[in-house]
């Protein structure tokens, strides 16, 4: 093993990791349009070119963002579609318990996707984002559902998000939180299951 080739790597990541970081934390603060890749170097004390070393523009960091954030997600979803189908209420309870912690590290993405919904359908992560909310919402559909119970399975999904936003700034433990906002989305799917 060389160990001088792994430590420019890690460098590099931790390079990469901080633009992302504060392009993240720009664009909360002010929206994606008013963000430049001129404000982002600012902040990192870094040279534009510095930056466009790493990314060629305010897309790619967001493109790479998602697509680091989402990782636990698109694996969530590769291991439900292995289960047996159609799957078990508690295989469903699984998936939104790792789709729950999923959520929370990437809280941030969510939080700049709810804030930035316009320039979310411009981006191809958009679409990207959609596609796997219908391949987990088929994951957790009973078989012939009824349409209230795919409202349920629905809600459930989006019950995660929306309570994520809504109590990001209630005083609490965070994963006291998490938990609750689980449970609530745990409720609605096994009333889907017993219809």
């Amino acid at each position: 093993m060389v160990t001088g080739s792994s430590k420019p790597q890690q460098r590099r990541g931790d390079t990469r990791q901080r633009i992302q970081d504060v392009a993240l934390e720009l664009i909360a603060e002010q929206g994606y349009e008013k963000t430049s890749l001129r404000e982002i170097a600012e902040r990192l004390g870094v040279t534009k070119a510095a930056l466009y070393y790493h990314f060629k523009t305010k897309e790619d960091i967001v493109v790479s963002l998602f697509s680091d954030l989402m990782a636990p997600i698109n694996e969530l979803i590769t291991w439900a579609k292995e289960q047996p189908r159609p799957a078990p209420l508690e295989t469903k309870r699984e998936i939104l318990t790792r789709y729950s912690e999923a959520l929370s590290e990437a809280a941030p993405l969510f939080r700049f996707m709810q804030e930035n919904q316009a320039q979310m359908r411009e981006l191809s992560i958009g679409e990207n984002f959609k596609d796997r909310m219908h391949d987990l919402i088929a994951q957790l559909l009973p078989e012939d559902a009824s349409l209230t119970d795919r409202v349920r399975c629905i809600s459930a999904l989006f019950s995660m998000h929306a309570g994520m936003f809504v109590l990001k700034d209630v005083e609490g433990d965070p994963e006291e939180k998490r938990l609750a906002i689980l449970e609530v989305a745990t409720d609605l799917i096994t009333q889907a299951h017993k219809h």
